[in-house]
């Protein structure tokens, strides 16, 4: 259990945090919990139960949402303008020194935001409980230039990644193909990159490759990239964010490939979301963009705390 002190901290964190939106005239919105579709996010594990509805003769299965985001995407093809969500959310499988399996998000939504207006903007939050720190916006391609020695990695090859692995020090890596060039690609990104971003600032990394564009729209003059971003402090993800993708035919396309991926990894098939796109092809998503920051981790460099345990009043081992 944390201490009390941080207790007092963390609400008066929270409070800050609900101020920032409700100053600017973004409303709080609450979604369920329990949903009858899951994500199909390959690197996504949802935690189901069952729940015996009246009227019905078997019990039905529904998931706990491991985001906001397909209920709040419902609200605003509906018409609700600008919103946010600060709430619990859950995923399995995930307990660290940086994670828990119930967490507290913080997810919003903002109406004619391009991408670097939604970065400003997510800069700010983070500066609202760390103050104002240096702010570094970088590339994705910058940032393997910069913090890898990797020119151009959009053109290089996985033997190239695999040497830079072994020049900065990086344990051999076995299990790994060594043609799959995104994959140590990735490995790069994770393993010598992302632990040098946000060193005394807050940076942003955006333009991701368009294979990792999630739920972004393709930049529209190089669809080789996502218009998505993450924001990292003193080597920490605190935040990832999209220009959003409004093209329901589009996400049904990108839901199954996201199934077929899960079937090649022997994960369960999980049931889509066909509320979420019957409202994207009937009423529309409004332009806009989105960010979920998970507000734990913010909380841990707040606090100077070293495990996510020291902040949250009660980690999953002492509920």
């Amino acid at each position: 259990m944390t201490s009390i002190d941080h207790l007092k901290k963390r609400s008066q964190a929270l409070k800050t945090l609900r101020a920032f939106f409700y100053a600017r005239s973004v409303m709080e919105v609450d979604t369920p919990i329990l949903s009858s579709a899951a994500t199909p996010d390959l690197h996504l594990r949802s935690l189901s139960t069952q729940v015996q509805v009246p009227g019905q003769a078997d019990p039905r299965t529904f998931y706990l949402h491991t985001s906001p985001e397909y209920p709040m995407k419902r609200l605003l093809c509906a018409g609700s303008g600008d919103i946010f969500y600060l709430g619990k959310v859950f995923r399995d499988g995930d307990v660290s020194r940086r994670h828990q399996v119930e967490f507290t998000l913080l997810e919003w939504y903002r109406l004619g935001f391009d991408l670097r207006a939604m970065m400003d903007e997510t800069v700010k939050v983070v500066q609202s409980l760390l103050g104002d720190r240096p702010v570094e916006m970088i590339s994705y391609e910058d940032a393997f230039a910069s913090y890898a020695g990797l020119e151009a990695i959009h053109n290089a090859r996985a033997e190239t990644c695999q040497a830079c692995l072994t020049a900065h020090g990086v344990p051999e890596i076995v299990g790994v193909d060594a043609d799959d060039k995104p994959l140590w690609e990735q490995l790069v990104l994770t393993e010598v990159i992302e632990p040098q971003l946000g060193r005394g600032k807050i940076t942003c990394l955006s333009h991701y490759p368009a294979r990792e564009a999630a739920l972004a729209q393709l930049h529209p003059q190089d669809d080789r990239l996502a218009l998505r971003f993450e924001v990292f402090v003193d080597g920490m993800e605190l935040a990832n964010g999209y220009q959003e993708l409004a093209d329901a035919d589009e996400y049904r396309r990108r839901f199954e490939v996201d199934l077929v991926q899960r079937a090649e990894n022997g994960l369960s098939k999980v049931p889509l979301d066909d509320a979420l796109l019957t409202a994207l092809a009937v009423d529309g998503l409004p332009e806009c963009s989105g960010v979920a920051l998970g507000v734990d981790r913010l909380l841990m460099l707040a606090f100077q705390a070293e495990d996510i345990r020291e902040i949250v009043p009660f980690a999953i081992e002492e509920s």
